[in-house]
């Protein structure tokens, strides 16, 4: 059985990726994930880099980190972040 592939926001490091997690209204740490490259970008931005995972696949990432759970498809609060030439 195939699983439906997520598009998960990373932050790039000089040798690896991480998981980009993001923080509730209440305060609590959640992993965010997207059905759709699109879906990603209108939220964070074109900039945004992300991997594909599934479902379980990123549950069992973020288990062990204190996280809530998982987004899908969030409406998006979230600040871009802004270029330091902007700032």
């Amino acid at each position: 059985m195939s699983e439906v592939p997520l598009y998960v926001p990373v932050r790039e490091g000089a040798f690896s990726m991480s998981l980009r997690l993001f923080r509730t209204d209440s305060g609590r740490r959640t992993a965010a994930a997207f059905s759709s490259p699109m879906r990603l970008t209108k939220v964070l931005g074109a900039d945004q880099r992300w991997i594909r995972l599934t479902e379980p696949a990123l549950r069992h990432m973020i288990e062990d980190l204190n996280v809530t759970g998982v987004v899908i498809d969030p409406a998006g609060t979230t600040a871009r972040r802004t270029s330091p030439q902007a700032a």
